[in-house]
């Protein structure tokens, strides 16, 4: 008898298909919930907020007709002096604050990686785990504290233990703005240096011990290991981390408050605070104003990020 040969290989029919395709909407259906929350909490604020941009709306005007304005409320946000100014100054807490957040870090990393001990490692861990753990407005509050001019203990131990200055020149780290942007920057980088160093000890993981062995043969020193062995192969990681560090540099809006409120001629008052308070406190609540405001530095800030993907990207 001739073999019949079936034209669905591997018993691959249509019986086998209806069955896949039977299952395909139920298995939608496990990631419905992510789906709503996305599209709720992230793609439908980010269209509303483009639409009132291109408006008059005004919250406080309730039952007034909103009009249609087009790029009106951009043209006047570009001349706004505030808005430059406060993109300058969130610029430039930006620049002090990401090499901080990410060669600190780093130099930890390698000063936890090197510890043989296993038990005094993760006890090293889990201490710089510490400050993460804290929420952010108990730190705000707690650094506030420890800044302020006559109960703040760093000025305690500087003129009454120290002796270095007296209550008449000591540092005011908050009312100084001279020195309100480092003073936020040491704060900050006390907060995440845990959790950017797990990132770096997660990258050096990964290197292989050989290398270093090899380069001691070679005569290399410390210094030179790192520099030649060790930090390239965390670049990868450097490059999402200063991505990631930038946008929440920026985009800084609760420590500000907390530090500077509402003061404009406060170096803490940037984009995002201006943005906040015309949205949110001023006149009648221009939050089409204060929407273009947002748009024009979430573009800005793109711009920027696209850069460093430029800059870092593999030249492979």
């Amino acid at each position: 008898m001739a073999q019949v040969v079936s034209a669905y290989p591997s018993g691959r029919g249509p019986r086998r298909g209806r069955r896949l395709l039977g299952w395909f909407p139920v298995s939608w259906l496990f990631l419905l919930p992510t789906v709503v929350f996305f599209v709720g909490w992230q793609i439908y604020p980010i269209v509303e907020v483009a639409r009132i941009s291109f408006t008059d709306y005004q919250f406080l005007r309730l039952g007034q007709q909103v009009n249609f304005v087009g790029f009106d409320n951009f043209r006047r946000a570009l001349a706004d002096p505030l808005l430059q100014q406060g993109l300058l100054r969130a610029a430039t807490f930006t620049a002090l604050f990401v090499p901080g957040m990410i060669f600190i870090p780093m130099f930890v990393a390698v000063l936890v990686d090197r510890v043989v001990n296993q038990k005094v490692a993760t006890f090293y861990r889990l201490v710089l785990l510490i400050p993460a753990m804290i929420p952010g407005p108990l730190v705000f509050v707690l650094w506030k504290w420890m800044y302020d001019l006559y109960i703040g203990p760093i000025n305690w131990v500087l003129v009454d233990v120290l002796g270095i200055y007296t209550n008449r020149n000591q540092p005011q780290w908050i009312g100084d703005p001279q020195l309100v942007f480092p003073s936020l920057a040491v704060m900050e980088w006390w907060w995440g240096l845990g959790y950017h160093t797990m990132f770096f000890l997660a990258g050096l993981a990964v290197i292989s011990k050989d290398l270093p062995d090899a380069a001691r043969v070679d005569g290399a020193n410390e210094w030179r290991m790192f520099w030649d062995v060790t930090f390239p192969r965390l670049l990868p990681i450097v490059l999402v981390l200063v991505v990631l560090r930038f946008g929440t540099a920026m985009a800084i809006i609760d420590e500000y408050l907390i530090m500077g409120a509402f003061q404009r001629d406060r170096p803490t008052y940037t984009w995002t605070v201006y943005m906040f308070e015309t949205a949110f406190v001023t006149g009648d609540h221009n939050q089409s104003y204060a929407a273009a405001i947002g748009w024009i530095g979430a573009i800005a800030m793109l711009v920027v990020v696209a850069g460093l993907f430029y800059l870092f990207r593999s030249r492979d």
